[in-house]
């Protein structure tokens, strides 16, 4: 990688990481730039859109970074229970080793953005689809049909994100480990 290239990924990570801390509204590009170690100028040549642009890359990014966790849950476990309780388990380690000070990596994005910015909506939706298109295999590979299991693979990332927001709030993993004891009891079945 060029170091052209690293500076464009250092911007998206940073931000990534900031607004998923602070919020959207509340990094600001000056903050983004300085934390990032690119020069000044590097942001608006890798992204002329601005703030909004480089919110759909974090955006993105962080889609990506989650389906890869998912998709090597689904390919590691054999079973619908497995599957859960690696997902659960990755998020309740990710959350502790950021001492409960951030969640889900597109959430808090998205809860400021949508539906207002479509480029950054559409970014969202799109990752949404592919973590639940994920956990609906994990569902069908249990014997679910394909609609209920996608049914309940959109519940099941609902969960999650509800119990990410409650775990940072409770400093605990424990809403993530109910989740996971919910589903494999079976209580989101059809």
């Amino acid at each position: 990688m060029g170091r052209k290239d690293q500076h464009r990924d250092n911007i998206v990570q940073t931000a990534m990481r900031l607004f998923r801390r602070q919020g959207y509204a509340a990094t600001g590009l000056l903050q983004i730039v300085a934390e990032s170690g690119a020069p000044k100028g590097s942001l608006y040549h890798y992204f002329p859109a601005g703030k909004e642009g480089l919110a759909e890359a974090t955006v993105t990014l962080a889609g990506e970074l989650i389906a890869a966790m998912l998709q090597e849950q689904f390919d590691k476990t054999r079973s619908l229970k497995g599957f859960i309780e690696g997902v659960v388990t990755t998020y309740g380690r990710w959350m502790k080793e950021g001492k409960f000070s951030s969640g889900c990596p597109i959430a808090t994005t998205m809860l400021e953005c949508a539906p207002g910015a479509p480029q950054i909506t559409d970014a969202g939706r799109k990752a949404f689809d592919h973590w639940i298109d994920i956990a609906a295999a994990a569902f069908v590979r249990e014997g679910l049909s394909g609609q209920v299991a996608r049914r309940n693979a959109e519940v099941f990332l609902c969960a999650i994100e509800g119990a990410l927001i409650l775990a940072r709030v409770r400093n605990s993993a424990q809403p993530l480990k109910n989740v996971a004891r919910m589903f494999a009891s079976g209580a989101a079945a059809p």
